[in-house]
């Protein structure tokens, strides 16, 4: 999505990356974030993970709470998307083992 490559998003992000710990993060999202938001970011990563490991949509819909579009919007970006939860997901199963 070219309309979202802008210097203030460049600053955005170059600010995440500057976190350096968990509790660093929770600071700076409880501050730049609502509580809804966050919690809505967290659902659709949980959403991929449980995706990418067969989980059908309404076992999905009813462990994270989203509808079923949103779930449908998340796994299109699985099947779609630019490869983001791809990465993620990869360096969290990392991490995980």
């Amino acid at each position: 999505m070219e309309k979202l490559h802008t210097k203030e998003m460049d600053s955005l992000f170059k600010a995440i990356l500057s976190l350096e710990s968990v509790d660093e993060c929770y600071k700076f999202f409880e501050d730049i974030c609502t509580v809804k938001e966050l919690i809505e970011i967290a659902q659709r990563l949980k959403a991929a993970k449980m995706l990418k490991n067969g989980e059908n949509y309404s076992v999905v819909c009813k462990e994270t709470g989203m509808s079923t579009a949103t779930v449908s919007r998340v796994n299109k970006c699985l099947e779609y998307g630019t490869g983001g939860y791809d990465i993620v997901l990869a360096r969290i199963a990392e991490d995980e083992e």
